[in-house]
């Protein structure tokens, strides 16, 4: 499929998984002698052909500084800059000045957790997170606890991977200010119901930051639908570079919080004695941003819209579906996570008697790219009383075909542990 395709036009044709496969050179690759399947996509997906260009395209013909440049490479990248960060804001439904550029979500968690949360909580507060959240999204919160001295307390879990809403409703009242949540779960694939959350939350004068990079691939997110205060998501999860990411935060907030990281580009006037800060978003990225990184990006956004991203959550939930079908017939096998429409996007499962490292090590035989470990969620592993699971995650590049290859590959350890 051409990525110039009118995203009107893709909107009312499924998914043509094999011509979009041809997009991703990377694809194409052999390992071990078998031809990749690649299932890893949950820790970083693979990159488009015309996203690999637009950042070669940069260095090559618009390689300069950006905002401060008067001649036309700095023009060109300036251009390029805050071009993608309209491309963002309407890929998310945002307002372009709430749009911050990060390395990553780690990074636009953090600096909410020290520019908002930290100068506000003390004493007497609380913030809550859940027992699902990824290191990204629970680490930075304990900081601020030890910071500040007020209390940090969990949402607990059902037992088929799902926010207890029992938990929910005991938590979102005062003295609860800060609301911590995943959109998607990066190890149950469990979509958790952020419009309904930031309802309740709001209805107590409660801030919501929501943890979005397992969402942002796989579903349309329209930020001013679902409310939250802050978003945040990376852009090597969704087709584009690594090092790239976004924070979105409500401007009338980011308008109030100092910055995260002081030098060059952030400020407005510096005298020997003090310093004024820029305007926002600019306020919040000191220091030469990656351009480059920033045009990948907007070509990953262009790539996912002329797709078209309801067609992308259809089939990635039509292949969840399926994979949890497939693997229920592997003997020995242990699913985790929901099943239905509130789950998308991966596949977390253990082996009885194989730790997961030797399941990824012999499925790498076999050319099959998994992830094995706690997945940056040591909270919830104790939380399914295992220390790790080996998780397959999907992306709009991935086929029925390569799950089928998945559960071959699972054969195959079974039979090298259990004959």
């Amino acid at each position: 499929m051409s990525v110039a395709e009118p995203a009107q036009q893709a909107a009312s044709k499924p998914l043509d998984v094999s011509r979009l496969r041809a997009d991703f050179p990377i694809l194409q690759e052999v390992v071990n002698g078998k031809p990749l399947v690649y299932l890893d996509s949950a820790a970083t997906s693979q990159k488009p052909e015309s996203v690999i260009q637009a950042i070669s395209d940069y260095y090559r013909f618009s390689n300069a500084n950006v905002h401060r440049g008067v001649h036309a490479l700095g023009e060109r990248a300036t251009e390029a800059f805050e071009g993608a960060r309209e491309d963002v804001a309407r890929f998310v439904n945002a307002d372009p000045r709430g749009v911050v550029f990060v390395r990553n979500t780690t990074e636009g968690l953090n600096l909410v957790a020290q520019a908002f949360a930290r100068p506000l909580l003390g004493p007497g507060d609380r913030i809550v997170a859940t027992e699902m959240e990824h290191h990204s999204n629970l680490v930075p919160w304990q900081q601020v606890r030890d910071q500040t001295g007020c209390e940090l307390s969990y949402i607990k879990l059902t037992e088929d991977g799902r926010l207890d809403q029992d938990s929910v409703e005991g938590l979102l009242r005062p003295p609860t200010r800060l609301l911590a949540v995943t959109h998607v779960s990066n190890v149950l694939g469990t979509i958790n119901p952020i419009r309904e959350l930031v309802e309740q939350a709001h209805e107590q004068g409660i801030v919501v930051c929501v943890d979005g990079a397992q969402a942002v691939p796989h579903m349309p997110v329209d930020l001013k639908d679902l409310g939250a205060d802050f978003y945040s998501f990376s852009g090597h999860k969704m087709l584009g570079p690594t090092g790239t990411g976004v924070l979105y935060g409500r401007p009338e907030l980011l308008d109030k919080m100092p910055p995260f990281l002081t030098g060059g580009s952030m400020i407005s006037v510096v005298t020997l004695e003090k310093t004024t800060w820029n305007e926002i978003p600019h306020r919040f990225e000191a220091g030469t941003p990656d351009i480059a990184g920033a045009a990948g990006l907007s070509a990953a956004i262009r790539y996912l819209e002329a797709v078209g991203m309801e067609r992308i959550r259809q089939h990635s939930a039509e292949l969840t579906d399926y994979a949890q079908e497939a693997l229920s017939e592997v003997p020995g096998l242990t699913q985790y996570g929901p099943r239905g429409e509130d789950r998308t996007g991966m596949v977390s499962f253990n082996l009885e008697g194989v730790h997961p490292h030797d399941v990824g090590t012999i499925l790498d035989r076999e050319g099959v790219a998994v992830r094995a470990g706690h997945h940056c969620c040591q909270p919830l592993m104790r939380q399914l009383g295992v220390a790790a699971t080996t998780r397959a995650s999907f992306c709009l590049y991935n086929t029925r075909d390569e799950v089928d290859c998945l559960v071959r590959g699972l054969g195959e350890v079974n039979r090298i542990f259990r004959d």
